[in-house]
């Protein structure tokens, strides 16, 4: 009786650690896993090169590519990820806002100046009275892209208004009375640079170089460095002081990495350390 008591309890303890083991914070042998979604370019790369240094540090580090701006929100939340890389801090706050989910910044890596393109205005002086702006539809990037608009000469919001909060409804002054149009996906904009020869094209940088642009060469207008919109690591709230996490933030702040980003992107991608 007493040998069948303990081969149950030593059955129970087994499945206990592996249990443990596959729970993303252990893989059984001292190493932690930790799973971080992120969009393909840059966000995806810059983790593959902070992978092996994270190795040395007993950290598995597994990457869940995504193609979409929702996806990775959502599978944080509900615990498919441990954080995710993609997004910066105002398009965190309205998500946060429209679905009730309580997800922090861990810190900010890098800056993507978004930039205006056009297959056939070379010059802002020849943008013409009535010229289509197309745009992403996300509400949270309306006053980014309407500061690089401000920026440029090209419109001025309203007296009072911030630029980060800045909406469509918020332009004072549109003296070339550009069309606004933000009906398209952000990942389709290169394909509208394509087809919509005539147009300005508002292109996130990440889409931008998978379409096989250099922003600082093919870019119209090019957002300044002093931008608040630094792509960040997301994490729940109650990840705040994962170890693990906080290692990860590390890593990503490094010089092995920054150099990464100022070797490989000729400008495109800016390191952020904050």
């Amino acid at each position: 009786m007493k040998k069948a008591l303990l081969a149950i309890l030593s059955a129970a303890l087994m499945v206990f650690l592996a249990a443990c083991g596959s729970s993303g914070s252990g893989s059984g042998d001292g190493e932690t896993t930790i799973k971080v979604g992120a969009s393909s370019t840059p966000h995806a790369e810059i983790l593959k090169e902070a992978q092996p240094i994270l190795e040395k540090e007993g950290i598995n580090l597994e990457i869940e590519e995504y193609q979409d701006y929702v996806l990775p929100n959502d599978d944080l939340e509900s615990g498919d990820l441990d954080a995710n890389y993609f997004q910066h801090i105002p398009y965190l706050e309205t998500s946060n806002k429209d679905t009730g989910y309580d997800l922090i910044s861990l810190g900010a890596v890098h800056l993507e100046p978004m930039g205006v393109y056009s297959k056939n205005i070379k010059k802002v002086e020849d943008i013409q009275d009535g010229t289509e702006v197309i745009m992403g539809r996300n509400v949270s990037e309306q006053g980014r892209i309407l500061s690089i608009f401000q920026e440029a000469g090209l419109i001025k919001i309203k007296e009072g208004v911030e630029p980060v909060d800045a909406t469509l409804d918020d332009i004072g002054e549109n003296p070339k009375n550009l069309k606004f149009n933000m009906d398209s996906e952000p990942a389709f904009l290169p394909d509208m640079y394509e087809s919509e020869e005539n147009s300005l094209v508002v292109i996130n940088t990440n889409y931008a170089l998978q379409a096989g642009l250099t922003p600082s060469k093919d870019a119209l207008i090019l957002e300044g460095t002093d931008s608040p919109y630094g792509n960040i690591v997301a994490a729940r709230a109650e990840d705040k002081d994962n170890e693990a996490l906080q290692k990860l933030m590390e890593v990503l702040h490094s010089d092995e990495i920054k150099q990464f980003i100022e070797e490989n992107y000729d400008g495109a991608i800016l390191p952020v350390d904050k």
